[in-house]
């Protein structure tokens, strides 16, 4: 294993270290103008809100093998050392697989490391699998409150799509997945899990699972507090601007109403749970309030599938959703880089036909993954399976769009 650190001080400085499979360190320099063109490079590529995702699909460098290899290229010459590439072949060349523990800078936080093109068209991922650490000023949680335990207490909490007070399926917050019971794969998951143990909320079909409207934030803390062992939430995050600084007051948008007391501002009739609210919980609001960590106490492995859901670390200060979740106790956050293109807009945008559900598979392979012992090898599996796809037939739905945008964060 190797831990590799970044820092933004004009130019891009690295180090890393080898705790296990090889011994010593290596230190790594990149100039400032060489980083911020790779990274806007990225930018230009990466899908994002309105005509954002509609360049992303038609001209965007991670539409078409070709353009996307040379992005890869660009971005591996201008941040990646070589000498570290030469060490990750020695380790594996004796059949183990590296684990890279990558912490990133503020300002590389979106790229997709896995992605990189460190020796023509070989990729990162195809030598090592990756993970993503969370900024050393993330401090240990506090104690968790769970209840005694009970027949749930090892549960899978499944937030899929929950609608959003104040907004039709097809506004900004609205469906992610479509009209509940649409999608067979995933009602196939939502069955699988249902027989393989509890499952929060209590559902007799899997179609229930889909579009409720009664996972609200006390909801929330009742079944936390029971200690399942996992959660996974697929919906709506809504991001922060870079510039004001404040990671605190990225959201994750559940079924709270506008009376739901919270930290976050009041949305048509909605109330956002944010980062604030995870970390602070009541402690602002009143003289007897509790800190998060004891209202939402985060199960072992948490999977935030939403746009941006890992947007914390683009900020100097990271303390939003997924560090969030890490504090509260999650010792795993999958969460995404940049906005994820739901399967609608594969449809719409690049004429997929509506059997083909690019999003419903990315869920399923993090269900997957969570579920496995390790789950960080697991996800890098179906990314290596992407990847191969995405070589030998270049059809968008394998793009790295999707698939690299996802990341898991470690502490």
């Amino acid at each position: 294993m190797v831990q590799v650190r970044l820092a933004d001080a004009g130019d891009l400085f690295m180090t890393w270290t080898w705790t296990s499979g090889a011994r010593g360190f290596g230190t790594g320099h990149a100039p400032s103008d060489e980083v911020d063109q790779a990274v806007r490079a990225l930018a230009a590529a990466l899908p994002g809100a309105g005509e954002g995702m509609r360049r992303a699909f038609r001209s965007g460098a991670m539409a078409d093998h070709r353009t996307e290899h040379r992005l890869a290229r660009v971005l591996a010459e201008a941040l990646w050392p070589v000498g570290l590439t030469a060490q990750i072949r020695h380790v594996s060349a004796d059949g183990a697989r590296p684990l890279i523990r990558i912490q990133p800078s503020p300002r590389v936080a979106q790229v997709p490391w896995e992605l990189l093109a460190v020796d023509d068209d070989v990729r990162l991922i195809e030598l090592a699998d990756v993970v993503t650490t969370t900024p050393v000023s993330l401090r240990p949680p506090g104690p968790a409150a769970r209840s005694a335990p009970d027949a749930d207490a090892d549960a899978v909490v499944l937030i899929l799509d929950p609608r959003v007070p104040g907004f039709r399926a097809d506004s900004p917050l609205g469906s992610v997945l479509g009209p509940p019971g649409s999608d067979p794969e995933l009602l196939s998951l939502v069955q699988s899990r249902l027989d393989a143990g509890a499952v929060e909320p209590r559902l007799a079909t899997p179609t229930e699972a889909f579009r409720r409207t009664d996972l609200d934030r006390d909801w929330l803390s009742d079944v936390l507090r029971k200690g399942p062992r996992r959660l996974m939430y697929v919906g709506h995050v809504s991001g922060a601007p870079v510039e004001g600084g404040q990671s605190e007051d990225i959201t994750l948008h559940l079924c709270c109403g506008p009376r739901t007391v919270g930290l976050a501002e009041v949305v048509r009739t909605h109330r956002p749970l944010s980062a604030k609210d995870l970390l602070l919980g009541t402690l602002p609001l009143r003289a007897d309030g509790a800190p998060g960590v004891r209202i939402w106490p985060a199960p072992p492995r948490v999977a935030l599938i939403a746009c941006e859901s890992g947007g914390d670390l683009r900020f100097a200060e990271s303390f939003g959703l997924a560090t969030a979740m890490i504090h509260n106790g999650a010792e795993l956050v999958t969460a995404t880089r940049w906005a994820l293109p739901t399967s609608f807009a594969f449809h719409r945008l690049a004429g997929l036909a509506e059997s083909v559900r690019p999003l419903s598979e990315a869920i399923i392979a993090v269900d997957a993954a969570h579920e496995h012992r390790d789950p960080v090898h697991r996800l890098g599996v179906w990314q290596r399976e992407q990847l191969d796809r995405w070589r030998t037939g270049n059809r968008i739905e394998h793009s790295p769009l999707l698939w690299a945008a996802m990341t898991c964060i470690v502490r």
